[in-house]
């Protein structure tokens, strides 16, 4: 049989299958597996620190509620017009009524999802906002609104969410009050301000100052991701935490050499010149819990903050791995993923430690080469305008992998994976990745650089639907990217950044052909989680 008959035959399966379920939404809500977050081992905490947890797990429902006005508006008017129990879930899961995957709508009575979500007027064009004169449009916290007479007027966050961001106040100013650890006071008290501000540089010096904690809260508007219009507004959002001491001790012996790795980086040394603080991090974490933009859709596994370039150039950026959630994605996800989709010899360099150290260096990459033009056309972020966020995306993803390459080369790190264990589990994850459509940064850069390593001839996919690797071409093309990445951030071309992303960014007949075989394993995109207190 063909392998045109072989996929019509599989998408016949599907169909079928698809009528046994109870819900048309069945199969949508499944491909989000459910892991159950225990409650924490809190041991060797004293009971004012467990009072703390629980004050910033009520600052981060605080945030929830932000992000679903934020992003959607109305929770409740949305969840009560729904019916069907698992349409609902699907509803909790994508924050709204649109599918995070494509965009599409999936609840009767609403249009597709708008590329400006809900931080602009739905009428709004860019060529509006573009003559719009008012300087606190490109702030990142702030809204844009019509008022009556139809004119356009800024909201500043803390103005627009002024209800939550008090009690959210009032939960930092509580849990201040009562830790034992004044690194930990300050940082709440700053972070209380600055949400009541949108001045967020003192806070995040104070973050980054707060190393000596075992509990943290990563808390505010951070992402862009969401605003796929104009690549401006953040996202608000919340993570609890608690660190993992030993492997953040190991790791931190080579994030340690970060003036090194932005040395490391292909390319023109002119288009990587920002030098990041000697003060970055690295942090191996265990989530308690996920609130706003951090918990919906495809789960984040691993954070770099701040965003602010001027913190990142005065004093560095913190890494944080969720040990605990990166481990969940391997085993629910990448390893059966690479399992199906590759060649058994490639299938054996599968590595959840590689996975690890591979999202490591994601995050570290997204400090290192350049935050503003050097051509004066302002910052990357400015100049390449919806597009930046995408382009970020690649040049993490790639320069990361690229970095852990240079750590096999380097240094002894070989007891824990090969060069070869962290190629193939980046490609792994890759193709797991297929799932997560093009309506995302994330997405687009991940079909991207699929393209981009198909073009280069570092993968075969062979009859048998599997795929061979050639590694060696596989690390030469992702150097490549990386420099053509790095070139377009620096120089601000948003003309031939646009034009890269419609060439790379298409899914092809193969890609989709995967994204099929791995819903018919029943392998799911992305994970769900069940928090217990």
């Amino acid at each position: 049989m063909n392998k045109k008959l072989i996929l019509i035959a599989i998408a016949l399966t599907a169909m079928v299958s698809c009528k046994e379920t109870k819900s048309p939404f069945t199969r949508d809500v499944d491909n989000y597996a459910v892991v159950t977050i225990q409650a924490p081992d809190l041991s060797g905490i004293t009971d004012n620190g467990k009072e703390v947890l629980n004050l910033y797990r009520f600052a981060a429902d605080e945030v929830d509620a932000i992000y679903w006005e934020q992003y959607f508006g109305d929770k409740q008017v949305l969840l009560d017009g729904i019916t069907d129990p698992v349409q609902k879930t699907f509803a909790e899961i994508n924050y709204g009524p649109w599918d995070r995957t494509t965009g599409k709508s999936f609840v009767e009575g609403y249009a597709d999802a708008l590329p400006g979500a809900g931080f602009y007027p739905a009428d709004m064009t860019k060529d509006e906002f573009d003559a719009w004169d008012n300087p606190d449009k490109n702030s990142p916290y702030t809204l844009v609104r019509r008022t009556s007479d139809g004119s356009l007027e800024a909201v500043w966050y803390h103005d627009a969410y002024k209800a939550h961001i008090d009690k959210i106040g009032n939960y930092l100013k509580a849990a201040a009050d009562i830790t034992i650890k004044p690194s930990v006071a300050k940082y709440l008290l700053s972070k209380a301000d600055a949400l009541k501000t949108d001045n967020y540089y003192e806070s995040s010096l104070a973050w980054l100052d707060m190393d000596d904690s075992k509990m943290d809260l990563v808390i505010g508007p951070n992402e862009v991701t969401d605003d796929q219009l104009l690549g401006i507004k953040r996202s608000y959002e919340a993570y609890v935490l608690l660190k993992n001491e030993a492997e953040t001790r190991e790791l931190m012996q080579y994030v340690s050499r970060i003036g090194e790795f932005q040395e490391d980086l292909p390319g023109d040394p002119a288009y990587k010149t920002f030098q990041p603080g000697t003060g970055s991090n690295i942090f191996s974490c265990d989530a308690i819990y996920y609130a706003g933009k951090a918990n919906a859709g495809v789960k984040v596994i691993a954070l770099n903050l701040p965003f602010d370039m001027d913190v990142q150039r005065d004093r560095g950026t913190r890494t944080i791995l969720l040990e605990n959630i990166i481990r969940a994605k391997y085993n629910h996800i990448v390893a059966p993923s690479g399992e199906t989709l590759l060649e058994a010899d490639a299938a054996e360099h599968l590595s959840s430690d590689a996975f690890l150290w591979n999202i490591a260096f994601r995050e570290v990459a997204h400090g290192l080469g350049v935050k503003e033009t050097v051509n004066g056309q302002g910052s990357v972020e400015e100049a390449l305008g919806y597009v930046a966020p995408t382009l970020e995306e690649v040049k993490a993803n790639a320069a990361g992998e690229l970095l852990v390459c240079k750590l096999q080369d380097h240094y002894d790190i070989h007891h824990l994976f090969t060069k070869e264990d962290a190629l193939t589990t980046f490609f792994a994850s890759i193709l797991r990745s297929e799932r997560f459509g093009e309506s995302s940064a994330l997405g687009r850069a991940n079909i991207i650089i699929y393209n981009y390593l198909a073009e280069a001839g570092a993968f075969q996919r062979k009859a048998s639907n599997q795929y061979a690797l050639d590694l060696k071409k596989m690390e030469t093309a992702l150097s490549e990217l990386t420099a053509r990445v790095l070139e377009m951030q620096a120089t601000g071309d948003k003309a031939a950044a646009e034009a890269f992303e419609a060439q790379y960014a298409k899914r092809s007949a193969d890609y989709d052909a995967d994204r099929l075989y791995l819903g018919l394993e029943n392998i799911p995109a992305d994970i769900r989680f069940n928090f217990k207190r």
